[in-house]
């Protein structure tokens, strides 16, 4: 995915939907929690792109708010559990069961200038969303390239999961631009607080 912000104030910088996913706590940033609600979680589906701009999502309510909650705190065992060497079993079984499930389908159609855009997914259920972000979650895991490439931000206030695809994989922050810049502004402060 796109490095960059999201609508609604939020962020997909992390380099997978699982990992973005799990940034919506307020746990991992400090922040308030993301998903809230029925009409957070749609927003969040349309932002994230996992569903193309248009796609009803009428049918989105406070089950489907359970589940991906379910779902995101089972990821984030799972990556802490690969980053600490422990292990999270329980929430393998949980992400492999919904992995299981068929993903929603897509639909590709002719945009301006004849190039092919993606189009609204009719009616996409709960549990083929779900299966999308599981799997991207267990592709990250077994994918030796991009799980030595996870990464837990070192920011003071944020503990966001990210994939470091920088040269040389010495990336220190979810985002140089958020938490990069607030470590450099309060190493700035320490500076100059000693010089006085």
């Amino acid at each position: 995915m796109a490095e960059g912000r999201g609508t609604y104030g939020r962020r997909f910088d992390s380099g997978r939907f699982c990992l973005d996913l799990v940034a919506t706590g307020a746990e991992m940033s400090g922040t308030r929690e993301q998903i809230d609600g029925p009409a957070s979680l749609a927003e969040w589906l349309v932002a994230s792109r996992l569903v193309p701009r248009g796609t009803p999502l009428e049918t989105v309510d406070e089950t489907w708010v359970a589940r991906f909650l379910r779902l995101r705190t089972g990821i984030d065992r799972l990556m802490t559990a690969q980053l600490t060497g422990g292990g999270a079993d329980d929430d393998l079984e949980q992400v492999n069961a919904l992995a299981a499930g068929a993903p929603p389908g897509l639909r590709a159609v002719r945009g301006q200038g004849g190039t092919l855009v993606r189009a609204p997914i009719a009616d996409p259920a709960c549990g083929a969303l779900l299966a999308a972000v599981a799997r991207d979650a267990l592709d990250l895991l077994t994918d030796p390239v991009a799980r030595a490439a996870l990464r837990r931000c070192q920011g003071d206030a944020c503990r966001r999961l990210y994939l470091d695809t920088s040269r040389g994989m010495r990336r220190r922050w979810c985002s140089s631009e958020v938490c990069g810049n607030r470590e450099r502004v309060a190493r700035h402060r320490r500076r100059a607080k000693a010089l006085t």
